[in-house]
């Protein structure tokens, strides 16, 4: 499972209540997270106020599917869940076992790695070198802002958002299935 966050604009459209501000993007708008699969395919997906730090936002998203994690049985091996270096492990772990103290025995977090400055000189490349597994979910974010509607905010509540980037998932995976 790999784990992002992506920050979008409000239009003028969306109410007080759903408006914040990102000052890691300085965007003005909500923050859409979301967990997807190998493939780029949604587990979860969750729309906060953009102030809303990953970390809160994570947490949010797996408690509210907390179900999902209960299912599972104990003696099939953990999932993996990819974060980027904006995210805090320890952190989150501590807060999810406040909400589901087995959760750790069924999931553990791996930090992305960063490449170093020797590993780019020996590749001969400067500047930002893309993370191979990240771009999965990169291309997530992608799929989701080919939807027009969906390149800015233009709903009026959190709940709202969030139906509209699963109505999106679920045009897209029917598109696929329509073709094979």
């Amino acid at each position: 499972m790999i784990i992002d966050s992506q920050a979008v604009k409000n239009t003028c459209n969306a109410s007080l209540e759903t408006k914040g501000f990102c000052f890691y993007k300085s965007t003005n708008g909500i923050k859409r997270h979301l967990a997807v699969d190998t493939l780029g395919f949604p587990f979860f997906t969750h729309c906060t106020k953009a102030s809303v730090s990953d970390d809160q936002g994570l947490i949010e998203m797996l408690s509210d599917n907390i179900d999902y994690f209960k299912s599972k049985p104990v003696n099939i091996p953990k999932i993996t869940i990819l974060l980027d270096n904006g995210y805090h492990p320890e952190k989150l772990e501590e807060e999810l076992k406040k909400i589901y103290p087995q959760i750790m025995t069924k999931i553990k977090f791996k930090l992305s790695p960063k490449p170093s400055k020797a590993q780019k000189e020996k590749e001969v490349k400067i500047g930002f070198v893309p993370v191979k597994a990240r771009w999965v979910i990169e291309r997530t974010n992608s799929w989701i802002e080919r939807c027009k509607s969906l390149v800015k905010n233009f709903e009026r509540t959190l709940k709202n958002s969030t139906t509209k980037v699963n109505l999106c998932f679920v045009r897209l995976m029917l598109k696929r299935l329509a073709t094979a």
